[in-house]
């Protein structure tokens, strides 16, 4: 959550970063009431309690004849510090719920504006002129069920729709891609984790998820858990209730695991083929660092995220995604979207977020301040390494006009083929 004395010394910079992410500027004011509020209640009950200790020795001095009436005050005293304590309970819980519902304070520079108001920062890679190669680019969905790798039709009879099976190539494809993000992240530094796909509740919502994404996650009621749209959740909360060493530079990790995301809101939205599914296979990467740290770590994250989009040699371009379409976590983002050849647009295939000290103070992850005056909250970022979605981007812009697909080297490699036909 936001620092609440960045609330009390900056509150014009908290009302523009609510109002650039489309949000209501009038929860800034109600917190600061809050907490003016629930300070003042702090003032009085602790001064109530140093009345009642006073109470309490006056009543051990007195003389007898003294005593019925000092009894009679510190029950009245005990009384009132009794409702003075709930009411202060009350005020700190209403401060953190509202706290809660405020989203992290935006980086300059951000765009003001919704999904459509993204900056574009760069364009890498060639697209193919496919009407000079003579012929039409077909869709995934139609190369997949072609070379015999994607089937859409039992995953919906098996589980209902968004539940696609891969199959043959399609799996050694799949696969080949997490192993690529695997083997560039161990070349960068990042530590491979094998994370919980369930978490509890703390954890959810100490990341942000149950914020700005709660229509989108399965929740298993009898257990009380939570499937986990991302590792980044797991990734994150592996130092939740830590002080962590900083002094040798910042806290890499990396995960790939299966996801789960109810896509709640996206009803008739890409709903051919592959690209937004209930289940899929993702690599990620969590950064702990310094909130000194912070940017420099966002702009090494998306090196790497545009380090292997290279290797796989997509047309993609970069993206500083506007303030309203952000997550409730995230001070800045940029995505990385690849063009699809049958949409004739880019969409998104990466993204990577600098949550600055949001998750971490919800969590309580803390270093030892360097200037040595006690603890003070870490940064945490996160970056998209490669989803299933990437099997898209791959099949359609790699696509020949016989329906084989030509693997990029680095995946070819990792498959264990260079070319994918359809069955003879």
């Amino acid at each position: 959550m936001l620092d609440l004395q960045t609330l009390r010394d900056h509150p014009d910079a908290v009302r523009d970063s609510q109002r650039a992410r489309g949000e209501d500027p009038a929860l800034v004011d109600r917190l600061l009431t809050l907490d003016k509020n629930r300070r003042t209640a702090t003032t009085a009950l602790d001064t109530a309690r140093a009345e009642q200790k006073r109470m309490s020795t006056n009543l051990k001095n007195a003389a007898t004849e003294e005593r019925p009436r000092l009894q009679q005050e510190a029950r009245a005293a005990a009384e009132r510090i009794k409702l003075m304590t709930a009411d202060h309970a009350a005020l700190e819980a209403d401060l953190a719920t509202a706290l809660r519902q405020l989203p992290n304070l935006i980086i300059d520079g951000v765009p003001a504006g919704g999904e459509d108001d993204f900056r574009t920062l760069t364009e890498a890679g060639d697209k193919r002129d496919f009407t000079a190669e003579g012929f039409a680019p077909q869709d995934h969905l139609d190369l997949g069920r072609a070379l015999g790798i994607i089937d859409m039709e039992r995953g919906a009879r098996v589980s209902g729709s968004r539940f696609p099976y891969l199959r043959g190539d399609g799996v050694r494809l799949e696969n080949a891609i997490m192993r690529l993000c695997q083997d560039v992240a161990r070349e960068e530094g990042f530590v491979p984790l094998s994370v919980p796909n369930l978490v509890n509740e703390p954890t959810m919502r100490g990341t942000g998820f149950l914020d700005s994404h709660a229509e989108d996650i399965y929740f298993l009621e009898l257990d009380g858990l939570y499937l986990t749209g991302t590792s980044e959740v797991a990734l994150v909360a592996y130092h939740s209730d830590e002080i962590v060493d900083l002094a040798s530079g910042p806290l890499r990790y990396t995960a790939t695991s299966t996801c789960y995301r109810r896509e709640a809101g996206s009803h008739g939205k890409d709903t051919r083929g592959i690209f937004r599914t209930h289940q899929f296979q993702k690599t990620e990467m969590v950064v702990v660092c310094r909130q000194e740290d912070a940017e420099q770590e966002h702009e090494r994250l998306l090196h790497v995220e545009r380090r292997i989009l290279d290797m796989v040699d997509v047309p993609y371009r970069v993206i500083d995604v506007a303030a309203g379409d952000l997550g409730s976590s995230a001070a800045r983002k940029f995505d990385c979207e690849a063009w699809i050849p049958s949409q004739e647009r880019y969409r998104e295939l990466t993204s990577t977020s600098n949550c600055t000290t949001y998750q971490a103070r919800r969590l309580r992850i803390r270093e030892r301040d360097p200037q040595g005056s006690g603890n003070r909250p870490v940064a945490t970022l996160n970056g998209t390494m490669a989803t299933t979605r990437w099997i898209v981007a791959i099949l359609e812009n790699h696509q020949q006009a016989d329906g084989s697909v030509v693997l990029p080297g680095p995946l070819a490699e990792r498959a264990g083929v260079d070319v994918l036909r359809p069955p003879s």
